[in-house]
């Protein structure tokens, strides 16, 4: 009995159609970016992302995030450029060979270990203790999931997280947070490996395994119904259909979050109480950035 034909990896499709059509897309134009390093001898280089060649509007990536991207195995997130490093997703900014499997990875062991990096040394004091209040040194634990998530809660008038990521990209195209983003189709199974299938080094400064992030990010979105939206050389934006709906329940989510990207709490609210109400409480929009 003879094999089916192998399938092709759908990069490679589009590096020799850059729009798409035969994998049920209408791209706009744009094309593949070839992973960096070394390639062999004869060898095509091995494709890594594919990228829109100009900045995409309002709608572009409902247009763009839908069944036939997901049957050709990819998934659409933004890519958005930073003063002084325009296009740096062409620079040999990837890494994927150096990034494990996010299979290997539990969010809970992940984000102890990120905890117990970034809370203040005793020697600090009140002052310390007063940006990790009301926890102390001890990992606090995983916050519990948001308002209807999880099987045995469903809620109809729940948001769809696709829908919500959509809406959300809109909105920060709209508002000026991503002036000029790229449409970018990765290779993923879904939006939370994004980071590690690109080899992506936003948090290097915190951590240079991405598929740690990504193990994190898969908790939020199976917890909070969060989906990747868009990516940029540090930062990363997070869509969430199912927020803490309260400063109670939004408490040990900030906690999370400090330990992830320490620098927002450090540099921006100043304490994890702050940042509660300033970021976690009811938001459907989380914003990482690593220094």
């Amino acid at each position: 009995m003879a094999k089916p034909p192998k399938r092709r990896d759908p990069l490679s499709v589009l590096a020799d159609d850059p729009q798409g059509r035969s994998l049920g897309l209408d791209l706009p134009p744009g094309g593949v970016v070839p992973r960096a390093g070394r390639r062999r001898w004869g060898k095509a280089p091995e494709p890594l992302v594919w990228v829109s060649d100009e900045a995409v509007g309002v709608g572009a990536l409902a247009a763009h995030r839908g069944p036939h991207l997901a049957a050709a195995g990819l998934q659409a997130v933004l890519l958005q450029d930073r003063p002084g490093l325009e296009r740096w997703w062409r620079d040999r900014e990837f890494a994927p060979e150096r990034m494990s499997d996010p299979d290997d990875h539990h969010v809970e062991p992940v984000l102890r270990e990120f905890w117990s990096r970034v809370v203040p040394d005793p020697e600090e004091g009140e002052e310390g203790e007063e940006i990790i209040a009301p926890f102390g040194r001890d990992w606090p634990g995983l916050a519990v999931a948001g308002p209807s998530a999880g099987p045995d809660a469903p809620d109809p008038d729940a948001p769809d997280p696709e829908v919500a990521a959509c809406e959300l990209a809109d909105e920060l195209i709209e508002r000026g947070w991503l002036p000029a983003p790229r449409l970018a189709l990765v290779p993923s199974r879904r939006g939370a490996d994004v980071p590690t299938a690109l080899g992506w080094g936003g948090p290097t400064n915190h951590e240079n395994d991405t598929a740690l992030i990504s193990a994190v990010l898969r908790s939020w979105e199976d917890r909070f119904g969060a989906r990747l939206v868009a990516l940029g050389f540090d930062e990363l934006h997070l869509s969430v259909a199912l927020p803490p709906p309260t400063t109670a329940r939004a408490l040990p989510v900030a906690a999370e979050h400090f330990a992830f990207s320490p620098d927002n709490i450090w540099q921006g609210s100043g304490s994890v109480r702050a940042y509660t109400d300033e970021a976690v409480t009811g938001s459907g929009h989380w914003a990482f950035w690593w220094d």
